[in-house]
């Protein structure tokens, strides 16, 4: 992961600066960055790096930086302009649901597709809020809810930079006007279709459940027990009869419990006692790292999950097969033999 360093980057072309004063008054708000870019680009890792190119530019041109507006709004008009850069000529990052097709039997063969630049999920430690104010930390997390992000995904990239400036960050139309460089009345207009397409693409959830209450704590020390157990009976009743499995690469995405049920039973190669959990945050939402058994007994990183809970049960579960993931969420990179879970 990219570090936050103390002093920026030297340069011969570049006019003298406090070296001191930049990185005090610019790195409290690395974090949050971190979350703008990663809304815009849908990918953790691409997000850091253009957080760096946004400190960079923002170095070299901090001569020029008046004080017209707080140093918090220039960083972010640096790293809007150089998110949509970035958006030049690229995909958009979906998920399996976000692919057009219809949904997918638990018999039909997988099938993979690794070219495509799937949406990545985020390490709360990355992209959540430092703030105190409960009630900030939660508005925080509804805005880098993987359905969320999965959402702007589909909106063009000055439509989500519109909408996430306006709606996200609460800008009044004529700042996000000056900052991508268009006028109030073209921000107002795009800011509409933004919305209109975002409310025809955003899945309709139930009320979402807070994973820390007792009852979600519960049912997630039954997960784990139940993929532990692999008692496929356990994993559909926690299921919501409507809930989606999708797992990226693989293009196919499941729907209802007893679909999902068949789905985990008949093509998932773990046996009971072969698939430990370990517990993360991803998205604001609870996930696991998923390990599977290895010849010798250890235990190797097989998937990560990150769970949507509603009152009812599990909604929804992404289950990202990009082991280069554990790294990113700070998992092991195996687990000993003889592990299990709660031990």
């Amino acid at each position: 992961m990219s570090q936050t360093t103390s002093t920026p980057p030297q340069s011969t072309d570049t006019p003298p600066v406090d070296l001191d004063e930049f990185p005090r008054l610019a790195d409290p708000y690395r974090r949050e960055l971190t979350a703008h870019c990663y809304r815009m680009l849908g990918s953790v890792h691409d997000a850091e790096d253009l957080v760096q190119e946004t400190y960079l530019r923002a170095w070299r041109s901090y001569h020029k930086f008046e004080g017209r507006s707080s140093m918090r709004t220039w960083l972010y008009r640096i790293a809007t302009n150089v998110c949509l850069t970035a958006l030049e000529g690229r995909a958009k990052r979906p998920l399996p649901t976000g692919l057009g097709a219809p949904g997918s039997d638990a018999a039909d063969p997988l099938v993979e597709r690794a070219e495509v630049p799937w949406l990545e999920p985020a390490p709360e430690s990355v992209v959540g809020s430092i703030s105190a104010d409960p009630a900030e930390v939660a508005a925080s997390r509804e805005t880098i809810r993987l359905a969320f992000i999965a959402a702007l995904q589909y909106l063009p990239p000055r439509q989500r930079a519109v909408l996430v400036l306006r709606d996200v960050l609460r800008w009044r139309a004529a700042e996000v006007a000056e900052a991508i460089g268009t006028t109030t009345v073209a921000v107002n207009s795009t800011l509409q279709r933004a919305r209109k397409q975002l409310a025809d693409a955003s899945p309709r959830e139930e009320a979402l459940a807070e994973p820390t209450s007792p009852e979600q704590r519960e049912l997630l020390d039954r997960y784990v027990t139940a993929f532990w157990e692999k008692d496929v009976d356990a994993i559909v009743a926690m299921f919501t009869d409507d809930a989606v499995w999708e797992m990226p690469p693989f293009t196919g995405w499941y729907q209802g419990a007893e679909n999902i049920g068949r789905l985990i039973g008949g093509q998932c190669p773990g046996q009971r006692e072969d698939m430990p959990m370990v517990a993360t945050t991803a998205n604001g939402q609870p996930a696991f790292g998923l390990y599977m058994r290895t010849q010798d007994g250890t235990f190797a990183p097989f998937h990560l999950q990150v769970l949507t809970l509603t009152k009812d049960g599990v909604s929804h579960v992404a289950a990202f097969f990009d082991t280069s993931l554990f790294a990113t969420f700070g998992l092991p990179d195996r687990l000993p033999a003889g592990t299990r879970p709660g031990a």
